[in-house]
């Protein structure tokens, strides 16, 4: 009798692929299942994960594919914390405008998560590199300017780009709204 060797590459792109068909790993605001929140650090997109990443991002997923498995409605997203010199002092190294080195990053890093096959929510994604929107802009006794959308970078689709432009804090603000609701009726 002989054992098949375990191929990782072919079985874990295939049940990726499963799970991303099946909307495994999504959340709803009408989900009638109590509600939680994992939230790891966002990463700097100045260059690849690395392996405090793996162990950081490992541990968040642990969580939440607890809690999922405990029968909790999961927010798990990801983001990124472009805001600042890290990104600025990398671009600046490599002789390339910081938009094009973070979204390349990002695009990268993005790719790099998903072969780890974490469990993070496709709507739950933010880039700290887009435009405030304006009722932000008032609420900081700032003038309100348009946000211009986020054009999609080469290997990124137009829902990608649009994905990043979509403010996570008002996502997280309904679902923990929704969440409050639901707990001021079952008590």
């Amino acid at each position: 009798m002989s054992i098949e060797r375990y191929n990782a590459r072919a079985a874990e792109t295939r049940w990726q692929r499963v799970w991303d068909e099946r909307g495994v790993f999504a959340t709803r605001n009408d989900d009638p299942r109590a509600k939680y929140y994992v939230l790891e650090m966002f990463p700097y997109p100045s260059g690849r994960i690395h392996m405090g990443h793996v162990r950081n991002y490992t541990m968040g997923d642990v969580v939440a594919r607890y809690k999922r498995a405990r029968g909790f409605n999961v927010l798990h997203p990801m983001g990124w914390d472009a805001f600042g010199m890290p990104a600025e002092n990398a671009a600046m190294a490599n002789k390339v405008h910081p938009r094009s080195w973070t979204y390349e990053n990002i695009a990268t890093m993005k790719g790099q998560l998903k072969s780890m096959g974490l469990s993070l929510g496709r709507a739950g994604r933010a880039a700290g590199t887009i435009p405030v929107v304006p009722e932000d802009h008032e609420l900081l006794g700032r003038p309100a300017r348009r946000a211009r959308p986020a054009r999609p970078l080469a290997g990124e689709s137009a829902a990608d780009a649009e994905e990043l432009d979509r403010p996570l804090g008002r996502a997280v603000d309904s679902f923990c709204a929704r969440s409050a609701n639901d707990a001021g009726e079952r008590e």
